[in-house]
């Protein structure tokens, strides 16, 4: 059995993390190593490794992953001014974690391009 990711451990609670949202299918919590103001990472309880290996059966989840995002957004008072959502898929794609995050960054100006 593979070992559980970080990110399992927030959902069970077994490691604390700032939760500003959460449903019976994800969770919404401050990054530990922000990048904007707000950033804060919005994920599935349920694993999905990285976007790439989704499948057509977690097309609901990936909706409701957005749709979470944006209210979020307009909870933290970001959404009228804008704010960027960002998913890292692989190495080469910044991907830190192997359990998909969507990143929703905001509070300030964001560049483009990103890094």
């Amino acid at each position: 059995m593979a070992e559980r990711t970080l990110f399992e451990k927030i959902c069970s609670k077994e490691i604390p993390a700032t939760i500003v949202y959460e449903d019976d299918r994800c969770i919404a919590f401050n990054d530990i190593a922000p990048q904007a103001p707000v950033h804060i990472l919005v994920i599935p309880r349920n694993p999905i490794p990285r976007v790439g290996l989704a499948e057509p059966s977690d097309e609901s989840l990936l909706g409701h992953l957005l749709l979470v995002a944006g209210k979020v957004a307009r909870a933290e008072g970001i959404a009228e001014s804008g704010f960027r959502l960002v998913i890292n898929n692989g190495r080469d794609g910044g991907e830190a974690v192997p359990h998909l995050h969507i990143h929703l960054l905001g509070g300030r100006p964001l560049q483009w391009p990103p890094g």
